[in-house]
């Protein structure tokens, strides 16, 4: 496997290329910024990248979003994130990536060799492999951040049949409820929506349903 490894981090970064070179891989670059990062899979177009998150300048996510771009500017770009912390913003947009490719491990984590690169091989493979840990705090974050979490069994049983294209009297009928109940519900997914009373309701249907099919 030919490698990028990214950590800014000097005895990490060449912690990883020796373990790396003593598997058979081949560090084709090993960078400790997020451009350099970038710069360089766009160069070499390694088999696999290991990133990790906080790096130069504000060691925040700058590694992840840098990651996010490569993936953008080579598209499916292989990167496993190895990392001591879970940043759910970009972390979010990889493991929604229906290309695979893309791992996210804990450094304090890792207590097999063998498995990391194993992980590792998956990656470069065109699979996903993500910590539990990591799996956990991003469905907290789904479920804390889905708008219809506040929405009544009821209502999400309407808009469930707005989003199959039924009318009000159609969805009245399905739920043996007046038109009346109807429009009440719907009223009350708009608001709890966040959808505005001046737009055209048609409007505010479609973006109803958008956000039912989106959670």
């Amino acid at each position: 496997m030919r490698v990028v490894v990214a950590d800014d981090a000097v005895l990490i970064r060449e912690g990883l290329v020796r373990l790396l070179e003593e598997f058979g891989c081949e560090v084709v670059a090993a960078v400790g910024t997020g451009d350099e990062l970038v710069r360089a899979v766009v160069a070499l177009r390694p088999d696999v990248s290991v990133v990790d998150v906080r790096m130069p300048p504000t060691f925040t996510d700058e590694g992840l979003r840098a990651a996010v771009e490569t993936r953008e500017k080579v598209p499916g770009a292989p990167v496993l994130i190895l990392s001591q912390y879970v940043e759910v913003s970009y972390a979010d947009d990889l493991l929604a990536d229906a290309r695979g490719a893309v791992g996210y491990l804990l450094k304090d984590r890792v207590v097999d060799v063998e498995e990391f690169m194993d992980g590792l091989r998956r990656v470069a493979g065109g699979g996903t492999v993500f910590d539990p840990q990591v799996v956990a705090q991003l469905m907290v974050r789904r479920r804390r951040d889905d708008p219809l979490t506040s929405l009544t069994p009821r209502e999400r049983e309407v808009l469930g049949l707005m989003a199959e294209g039924r009318s009000n009297p159609a969805i009245s009928r399905q739920l043996v409820v007046t038109e009346g109940a109807v429009e009440k519900h719907i009223t009350g997914i708009f608001q709890k929506l966040g959808l505005h009373a001046q737009d055209a309701d048609q409007h505010r249907r479609v973006l109803a349903v958008l956000a039912y099919l989106r959670s």
